[in-house]
């Protein structure tokens, strides 16, 4: 039976067979780090959880499958890591029941500091004899290190099931210099909300200060989707955290688009920080997979909104870069050359920071990178989370080259 709940943070439900086949619930919350006050305190279990949590024996007294799944690097820069549970139907059928998830995550050079995490889930009434099985997904992010798992779950008649596993976070040699969000050896509950605000940045003093514009096409990767699929959104979401957190950039311009409804939903103009709960909060304005009639009559009605957007942005108070950023926009007409050549030259750079995790499906140069290319810019190709640090941290050392040529060029002209 094909599995079609898929959560990459908090818990996710999907109960399969009889009258419910097919019914898919996400929950509200992902697991709740219930260690006391401080980086790791006191924590009271329920003996009976304690007690299983202790010994590390397999209990099935409440029959399932659990399956780990092994830490993965996202676009955030957090390690993700978690578990799949499965469960017969027929071992919840009745009035409402109550599932409780238990689990320890102990990292293996700081045994004496481990996290704890706790998740209830309420079960729906079940026929009798129902068939096929419920299926759970939990997740919780890592740093880097290795770590031991003790998990478990029972239900309202206290019979539990128990499982152990050990699970590794780990970058390759090449890419130890990214700067990970989560600390080494920590485990920390999930991020449920992508928009949420991004803390301080101690802003470096020892460079001139920067002023970038990105523009970023809030799109799908798949052109024909009537959604935002939650890993574009989280991709597109971490490229502007990651540039937000780049200490030599002082002031932000962002200008949100979409190419598919030919609009600019959100703008914010030189600004000290990235406003990202007022960026989701526009974000919800898009109405993917709907046609507007006029548009639909105006024949390259895409390609004239992004002739106009990039008219519109270049003439405007000048950047230190231009930063175009989304997924591949394959329209049927590239911007003319005798529309570009009216925009240049640039005395800033300009960058295209293209999200594309199957390159090799479209390596064409899309409408927006035909023109990043005629204006002498550079593409970069985002297809795993170390494209991304890789792209920000040579796209900024760029900028302050560039900004230090023009300094010392209007310094001689005096």
């Amino acid at each position: 039976m094909k599995r079609s709940c898929i959560a990459p943070q908090g818990v996710r439900t999907c109960l399969r067979g009889g009258v419910i086949a097919g019914v898919c619930t996400t929950l509200a919350a992902a697991q709740a780090l219930i260690t006391a006050p401080g980086p790791y305190g006191i924590v009271r279990l329920h003996n009976t959880d304690a007690a299983v949590l202790e010994l590390q024996e397999l209990r099935k007294d409440l029959p399932c499958i659990v399956s780990p799944v092994k830490a993965l690097l996202g676009f955030d820069l957090r390690f993700h890591a978690g578990y799949e549970v499965s469960i017969p139907l027929r071992e919840l059928e009745g009035s409402e029941n109550l599932l409780t998830i238990i689990f320890r995550v102990t990292p293996e050079n700081h045994r004496d500091e481990p996290a704890y995490f706790s998740q209830r889930i309420r079960v729906p009434p079940i026929e009798e004899d129902a068939k096929g099985d419920a299926y759970l997904q939990g997740a919780f992010d890592l740093g880097e290190g290795e770590y031991h798992v003790d998990w478990l779950m029972r239900d309202r008649s206290e019979r539990i099931c128990s499982f152990y596993w050990d699970v590794e976070a780990t970058l390759p040699a090449k890419d130890k210099n990214i700067d990970l969000v989560v600390p080494p050896s920590s485990a920390l509950a999930s991020e449920t909300e992508p928009f949420k605000e991004e803390p301080p940045v101690e802003r470096s003093q020892t460079v001139a200060p920067l002023n970038v514009k990105v523009l970023i096409n809030f799109a799908p990767q798949n052109s024909h989707s009537a959604a935002l699929q939650p890993l574009d959104m989280s991709a597109l979401v971490s490229i502007l955290r990651t540039i937000s957190r780049e200490p030599r950039i002082r002031k932000f311009s962002l200008i949100a688009f979409n190419l598919q409804e030919q609009r600019v939903f959100y703008r914010q103009d030189n600004a000290d920080r990235i406003d990202f709960p007022a960026l989701g909060e526009a974000l919800q304005s898009l109405n993917l997979g709907t046609v507007d009639l006029k548009r639909l009559s105006q024949r390259n009605g895409e390609t004239q909104f992004l002739s106009d957007l990039l008219r519109s942005e270049i003439s405007g108070a000048q950047p230190d870069a231009l930063i175009f950023a989304g997924p591949k926009a394959m329209l049927g007409e590239n911007i003319p050359a005798e529309e570009l050549r009216r925009l240049g030259p640039l005395d800033y750079p300009v960058f295209y920071m293209n999200y594309n995790l199957s390159p090799q499906a479209t390596p064409w140069r899309d409408a927006i990178g035909a023109a990043v290319k005629f204006l002498r810019g550079t593409e970069y190709t985002i297809s795993r989370p170390r494209d991304l640090w890789h792209a920000v941290t040579e796209m900024v050392s760029r900028i302050v080259k560039s900004k230090s040529e023009r300094r010392t060029v209007a310094a001689s002209a005096r």
